[in-house]
């Protein structure tokens, strides 16, 4: 059967089969991802330098932690907390943590969002930063923009609506602005010398883990790339069912799928995390995609730095098997 023109249009552009080479199909790809997200608004921003205010500091039995507020951009508000490891040596090795849709960054320090000092029992294993320094981790917890502190509903509840439909009439999108931001922190923790940034991952679950794929895949200072429950078929994923709009990006499958987006952080190491009953990123769809996914790393000389964990649950991280992934390339 010829395909119509229509279904000609419709094909993705960067597809990585489409091209004769890992280094020509990234060459093309990454400059594409870039446009087709809006991010080139944010990186012809000046940069100015970021200085931190420092909100409070305090210290537990695993470490310290500082919050800190700052400006990505004029007038864009920034808050995260910096945790610094007890039981490791300086320089720190360092993860940025990413919460999805829930009330914050506060999550990842296992405490209550009202006063940020009453712990509390963070669910599906979201107290990402509390693993980190265990493991002689430095966490740097950004709150995302329109989540937590960052929001507009009084109660902290992610608040994504109008500000991700705004940006769409500029073609720009809310996750490019995420992107930016993950950038900036890095500027601000570029002038920390208790960490080691030759060594900086990023990690994240849901909407966190979307925006930990796009910037492992975008921002050359990141080493090391773990989603959680946001890495499927953009197609079966935020395509075929409700998703907050933060997720949507005008164009993305004209781009490719989420192996085309991914496979740009090779060869890095990655670590997928999935759960195999996930209602909302299908673990099939995953599944296919890993495979694509694996041959792009493949491509790049480094196959074995992409590695594929599945728990045993529905939306959530699996902070062991993750870590146990993660662990042996660090």
């Amino acid at each position: 059967m010829v395909a119509s023109q229509e279904q000609i249009a419709d094909e993705p552009r960067y597809a990585f089969e489409q091209y004769s080479s890992f280094e020509e199909w990234k060459k093309a790809a990454k400059p594409a991802l870039v446009k087709t997200l809006g991010l080139n608004h944010w990186l012809a921003l000046p940069r100015r330098p970021i200085v931190p205010e420092t909100l409070w500091m305090r210290e537990n039995d695993l470490g310290t932690i500082e919050k800190l507020r700052f400006e990505t951009e004029p007038g864009e508000t920034a808050f995260a907390y910096l945790c610094l490891p007890k039981h490791a040596e300086k320089p720190y090795r360092t993860f940025l943590c990413l919460q999805g849709h829930s009330t914050g960054m506060h999550n990842s320090i296992a405490v209550e969002w009202m006063d940020e000092i009453t712990l509390k029992k963070t669910e599906g294993d979201r107290d990402f930063a509390i693993a980190c320094m265990k493991r002689g981790l430095a966490a740097v917890c950004l709150e995302q923009r329109a989540m937590g502190e960052r929001g507009t509903s009084p109660e902290r509840a992610p608040s994504c609506y109008e500000p991700s439909t705004a940006m769409l009439l500029y073609n720009r999108t809310m996750l490019a602005a995420r992107i930016y931001d993950v950038d900036r922190v890095i500027d601000l923790l570029s002038n920390r010398p208790e960490l080691d940034l030759h060594v900086l991952g990023i990690m994240g679950n849901s909407g966190g883990g979307t925006t930990a794929m796009f910037a492992g895949a975008l921002l050359d200072r990141i080493t090391h790339v773990m989603p959680s429950c946001s890495f499927s078929s953009f197609h079966d994923s935020i395509g075929s069912m409700y998703h907050c709009i933060c997720n949507f990006v005008p164009g993305l499958l004209l781009y490719g799928e989420s192996a085309d987006v991914v496979g740009l952080a090779a060869p890095k190491p990655m670590v997928i995390v999935n759960g195999r009953f996930d209602p909302i990123f299908p673990i099939d769809a995953a599944n296919r995609q890993f495979e694509r996914l694996r041959r792009i790393y493949k491509a790049a000389g480094k196959e074995d730095n992409c590695v594929h964990v599945i728990g045993d649950g529905e939306h959530r991280f699996y902070a062991d098997i993750a870590w146990n992934a993660m662990e042996r390339f660090l």
